[in-house]
């Protein structure tokens, strides 16, 4: 993701003034399920019980009750009172929630309100497509299409001074990386991002069929250049990714030199050592200083490079390359045996080099540096062992532990729950005790967050008052583990904790917006990304439907600007220079695509 310097451009960031003005009762501004649950929330220090009416577009009341106070809640900074009216469930559009002379946005109830949002959010990604010209048939304004970006992709390693002052010996070879999807608001390709991002998209994939809906993104589904081809739509854009996964492996029989002592904390570069790099994988192919903003991507004139291959890397295409290999097994055997090839020979080459960390001392790029890949090789492992049934992989995900302790959380530097979540549903051979013990815990996982979403204000199941960079994922991230819990037993909280999560992102929170471009009253106009930068240029367009915010950033509060002493929930701007709030990525809108699929797949259960 990019990094540009804020600075003194801190204290001039403004939000956005063209939309609907903030109303104090805050709603999930997509709308609530017919026969699901719905909340709104009050700031109110009162501490009794207020009257609330539902009244329907003509103004009629429909319902009525009482609010339920809270108190003081500290990750909004407020007091607040919860209205629950989830026992009318009349569909309908323009309906409002009232307490005295204080309204909520005009809002509907559907059958099916969740379904917009993850058709949105999958197009984000053809929107993020490189070596492709982005076409006006598959945009829904003429003024998303673009030409094509870095059309060949094709870079030899980095050979020049960090900014450590290391100096990079380069490489005899090139790659050609053509393709994929630029990771963020910059011209970036990331694997280690990349590789969850595909894991998400392709575990839901695989799940779509046991929450009651095979046929989702069936062909034709998506707005996409392959959407007549006869395959899966879903498919068909995580396929995007993991091409560029494969291609970005490291050719059998390289020598290569890498810097054993990069990105391991307390050191520095003094030396390199060259090895048999056969089969690893490098971190990304980028630019070697940052692009301006905005840039189109046909408009980067940077050099490109690729940087330093890492066992996380590596493993992040294993992980992926396994699952392609049992997905494409019967839609297309030949590209799920060169994923199998890859996979194997990336575990190999990992296992070679366990510990080659990642160097995040290059300008132009994120750095992503990791320095535990322990969780990696868990990953790898689970999505090896869940394709191939092989001893050898489950005796490695004995010795990690994965069965006493599958993690608490996903996210690019964190997979070993998403290699639990994957063992503990797939079909096959994996120990009758080993899988319920897993499912236990990750039960035992949800019920944790579902307790936190009851001491939450804003009935999230993310409690504290830490928010980090991205928390829009995070909060979705757990959405994740909830709905793969009510996979495991049915259990209505967990559903109910994964509306809870969209609630917050789409506009039940103290801002009162939604963080998702174009869906809401009050949405995300101005995100931090290159091409999508109509407030910093009009020649570029704003962004299009469906893109997520990184969203709160408590770590703000701490910093100059407006965002200075902001209680954790409220540490946001809708400005395309606050990247720390408003960037956009893949692994951002990845869960949110997940989250929305599963809550329309399992409507009305």
């Amino acid at each position: 993701m990019s990094r540009l310097l804020l600075g003194a451009a801190a204290a001039l960031l403004t939000t956005a003034a063209t939309q609907a003005p903030p109303a104090l009762i805050r709603i999930d501004q997509a709308g609530f399920e017919t026969r699901g649950p719905k909340i709104g929330v009050l700031p109110s220090t009162q501490g009794k019980p207020l009257a609330w009416t539902l009244t329907d577009a003509h103004g009629k009341t429909v319902a009525s009750g009482q609010t339920t106070p809270v108190g003081p809640d500290a990750a909004s900074g407020e007091s607040v009172h919860r209205i629950d009216f989830g026992t009318f469930q009349t569909p309908g559009t323009g309906y409002r929630l009232r307490v005295g002379s204080d309204a909520s946005h005009p809002f509907a109830i559907a059958d099916r309100p969740f379904q917009r949002v993850a058709t949105a959010a999958m197009a984000f990604f053809y929107q993020q497509r490189s070596g492709v010209p982005i076409l006006p048939a598959f945009v829904e304004r003429k003024d998303l299409a673009r030409p094509a970006g870095h059309a060949p992709d094709i870079a030899t390693c980095f050979a020049g001074i960090d900014q450590k002052g290391a100096k990079w010996p380069g490489c005899s070879y090139r790659i050609d990386a053509t393709g994929g999807w630029y990771d963020a608001g910059d011209h970036g390709k990331y694997v280690v991002n990349g590789g969850v991002s595909a894991w998400t998209l392709l575990d839901l994939y695989e799940r779509l069929p046991a929450l009651g809906d095979a046929n989702a993104f069936a062909d034709g589904r998506l707005a996409l250049p392959e959407r007549a081809n006869g395959k899966n739509d879903l498919l068909d854009e995580a396929r995007v990714e993991v091409a560029f996964l494969l291609s970005m492996q490291i050719p059998e029989g390289t020598k290569l030199a890498v810097a054993p002592d990069a990105g391991v904390p307390g050191k520095t570069i003094t030396r390199f050592e060259t090895i048999n790099a056969s089969g690893l994988v490098h971190t990304k192919i980028a630019d070697e200083n940052w692009t301006g903003l905005p840039t189109a991507p046909a408009e980067d004139r940077q050099t490109r490079f690729l940087y330093p291959p890492s066992t996380a890397a590596t493993l992040n295409m294993v992980g992926v390359a396994a699952q392609c290999a049992r997905i494409w097994q019967t839609i297309d055997p030949a590209f799920a045996t060169k994923c199998l090839a890859a996979a194997r020979r990336g575990w190999a080459a990992a296992l070679r080099h366990p510990n080659l960390l990642t160097s995040s001392d290059f300008t132009g790029s994120g750095g992503y540096g990791d320095p535990d890949v322990r969780d990696e090789f868990t990953f790898a492992a689970a999505q090896l062992y869940a394709t191939t049934r092989e001893p050898t992989f489950l005796d490695r995900l004995r010795k990690d532990g994965i069965f006493a302790y599958p993690g608490t959380d996903i996210g690019w530097g964190s997979l070993r729950l998403a290699g639990a979540l994957t063992l503990a549903t797939a079909t096959g051979d994996l120990p009758a005790d080993d899988r319920a013990t897993l499912r236990n815990r990750i039960t035992a996982l949800a019920d944790g967050f579902v307790a936190e979403g009851k001491r939450s204000g804003y009935a999230i199941p993310f409690g504290g008052t830490n928010y980090p960079w991205g928390s829009s994922s995070s909060i979705l991230n757990r959405a994740i583990v909830l709905g793969v819990a009510w996979q495991i037993n049915r259990k209505p909280a967990y559903r109910n904790a994964v509306v809870a999560s969209l609630d917050y992102i789409l506009g039940r929170n103290p801002l009162d917006r939604s963080y998702v471009a174009g869906i809401g009253a009050r949405p995300m106009q101005h995100p931090h990304h290159r091409f999508w930068a109509a407030a910093a240029d009009k020649r570029y367009p704003p962004p299009p439907t469906g893109v997520l915010s990184g969203g709160p950033n408590s770590a703000a509060a701490n910093e100059p600007g407006p965002m200075k002493g902001c209680a954790p929930q409220t540490c946001w701007i809708d400005d395309y220079r606050a990247f720390t709030v408003n960037e956009v990525a893949i692994n951002w809108n990845a869960p949110l695509v997940w989250t929305g699929a599963f809550l329309d797949a399992t409507r009305g259960r």
